[in-house]
């Protein structure tokens, strides 16, 4: 028979694994008496753990949220993919770096060895893009109170800035809306929802928003446009982003590193190849001008596709030989 801590510590587990548990399922999964299993339900009770009881002839045991936060169990692959989450949240724009290096340094410290090399092999850098442009930064606190209305389909009214400069939204009448989706589009995060005054779909930034309390009444969600919502982001930003102001798109290796790539690549797609390459997505108005844009990054290209960015890149070499030709006469 297992020792009463590693029993404890299975107890727990298969608590946390689903919401009912059979008193009698509970004995058999730990191949012990239901009497042992009330004993050990009420040890974890002592450690702070809120597990509720109920009676009659199928009666289990249920792990309830309680006022403080016990200690937590996970297995492996939860430990790793909560490890790996707090690093990426250093780069999600809510303002909770912090917060997230002590909880990221918390779980360390109890991880076993096997797994804290995996953590420590695995570091995620947040690369700025555009020139180190950095997006606005979105009050936690906010974007929690957004999902909540989302979750529950509650209308909400907000303040909403003209500008991430706007000191206030004070001035101008409050927004009123039936929230649908939190979302986030290139490093910013957006509230898609159905304007109650314009009649029409939005899509807010969440840093402009300053929700009004209470929310509204609830609503029946309306059909969002479009096969998803990340479709119908993506078109609402197509303007800005998409084919109609950059119809040329190529893909190419530079002979850079990816971290320096993505500080000038603007809109593009930087993956990292290796320590001195990585593959670019790039768009312009024309073939030319996206060829004489990588040109700047002043490295070897080798050219993916498609193959008007090829001729492209053959056309300006023709070109800058004549002109190199001309300027020695």
């Amino acid at each position: 028979m297992p020792t009463t801590s590693a029993r404890l510590l299975a107890l727990l587990s298969l608590l946390q694994a689903r919401r009912d548990w059979p008193g009698a399922l509970l004995a058999a999964r730990l191949e012990v008496s239901p009497r042992t299993v009330r004993r050990d339900v009420d040890r974890l009770r002592e450690l702070g753990y809120p597990i509720r009881a109920t009676k009659g002839p199928d009666g289990g045991y249920q792990l309830d949220a309680g006022a403080d936060l016990p200690p937590l169990l996970f297995d492996d692959e939860q430990a790793v993919a909560v490890a790996v989450a707090l690093q990426i949240a250093a780069s999600s724009g809510v303002g909770v770096e912090e917060a997230a290096a002590r909880a990221l340094s918390t779980i360390r410290q109890v991880m076993p060895a096997r797994l804290r090399h995996r953590i420590d092999a695995l570091q995620v850098t947040a690369v700025e893009r555009g020139g180190n442009r950095l997006n606005p930064r979105v009050d936690p606190a906010v974007l929690v109170t957004l999902g909540a209305a989302v979750h529950a389909r509650e209308e909400l009214s907000f303040d909403y800035a003209v500008s991430s400069r706007s000191e206030s939204a004070a001035a101008s009448p409050p927004r009123r809306a039936q929230p649908h989706h939190l979302v986030t589009w290139a490093g910013r995060w957006y509230l898609v929802a159905w304007d109650l005054d314009r009649e029409d779909w939005r899509t807010f930034r969440a840093d402009r928003i300053s929700p009004r309390t209470p929310t509204g009444p609830r609503f029946t969600p309306r059909q969002l446009p479009g096969t998803d919502v990340a479709a119908f982001v993506a078109q609402r930003f197509e303007g800005s982003f998409g084919p109609e102001r950059q119809p040329c798109h190529g893909e190419m290796i530079i002979h850079l590193p990816a971290a320096f790539v993505s500080r000038y690549a603007q809109d593009g797609i930087v993956e990292e190849l290796g320590p001195d390459r990585c593959r670019l997505v790039l768009g312009s108005w024309s073939w030319p001008s996206l060829a004489a844009t990588v040109g700047r990054f002043d490295a070897d290209i080798e050219v993916l596709g498609p193959p008007e960015l090829a001729d492209a890149f053959a056309a300006l070499a023709r070109r800058y030989a004549r002109a190199a030709a001309s300027g020695c006469n």
